[in-house]
């Protein structure tokens, strides 16, 4: 175990493994300790395997089955540590936008953010991350959950240092770079090349994003946790998800940095390879 520190905040199991599986192979790998904060569970996803089928329109039954799923994902990368914001079942998935998920009693998205913001609060504390990681203002295509993790994360960074906010929950502690993770707009343009539609995430210029985590070596180990979510999604039905997570570039996890300061890179845009970049 070394000194470097990386905590990750996504809104429902699978999302850690989708976005950001390789990076987190990759510190586990490299001794870095790494922490995961999952916000729902998912109760509300779209359950996609007919031998699941008794789990649809039972939403309670499917995030007890979610909870097992990312159970085992997470034993696929070794030693991480997971916490469900405000505790297991504390807020429930929000359905897609425009659902009327979005409104329910207990969803995350309904959910008081003095009360989110202190239950981050509390984990940042206790994690004392030199680095995190989350979704852009959009959520990377609008879910609520995705935009409610988001500003769990951007509405706690200043309070978790502030040594006059909620003393109770631990000693202060000051994050030194959070990023967003997001894709590069070339990336995009390949896709709609390959004539697929409706894949319309948040992207950025590649030119503006600020570091490519290349986790190739670790690629197997990202679908290896993946397989573990049958009821999302299927890596044997040949469809759209499947070809993607299949090519090496599912592992090339790409960073906007927003707050910190940006630590060396290089290739054509100076892009780091290492999140801890430039960090004592």
């Amino acid at each position: 175990m070394n000194d470097r520190r990386l905590l990750l905040v996504h809104a429902h199991p699978d999302d850690e493994s989708t976005a950001t599986g390789a990076t987190m192979a990759r510190y586990v790998a490299e001794g870095a300790s790494v922490s995961l904060v999952t916000c729902t569970s998912g109760e509300l996803g779209e359950v996609i395997v007919d031998d699941l089928a008794h789990l649809r329109g039972e939403p309670d039954a499917l995030g007890e089955h979610r909870r097992g799923e990312i159970r085992a994902a997470l034993a696929e990368y070794g030693d991480v540590r997971h916490h469900w914001l405000g505790g297991p079942g504390r807020w429930r998935d929000s359905g897609m936008a425009g659902e009327a998920g979005n409104d329910a009693d207990g969803s995350f998205a309904k959910a008081d953010p003095a009360e989110v913001t202190r239950a981050m609060v509390e984990i940042l504390r206790a994690e004392r991350p030199q680095v995190v990681i989350t979704y852009d203002e959009f959520g990377g295509y609008g879910h609520p959950d995705h935009i409610g993790a988001h500003r769990a994360v951007m509405t706690s960074i200043d309070p978790a240092a502030d040594p006059d906010y909620a003393p109770e929950l631990g000693e202060p502690w000051q994050v030194s770079k959070v990023y967003w993770t997001t894709l590069p707009r070339s990336i995009l343009k390949q896709v709609e090349e390959a004539g697929v539609e409706g894949f319309e995430p948040y992207t950025v210029p590649d030119e503006e994003l600020t570091a490519m985590v290349d986790g190739r070596d670790f690629h197997a180990i990202k679908n290896a946790a993946l397989r573990h979510y049958r009821s999302q999604v299927n890596l044997d039905d040949g469809g759209f998800f499947a070809q993607l997570v299949a090519r090496p570039e599912f592992a090339m996890e790409h960073y906007l940095l927003v707050r910190g300061e940006r630590g060396p890179g290089s290739g054509t845009y100076d892009w780091e390879s290492d999140l801890f970049a430039g960090l004592a």
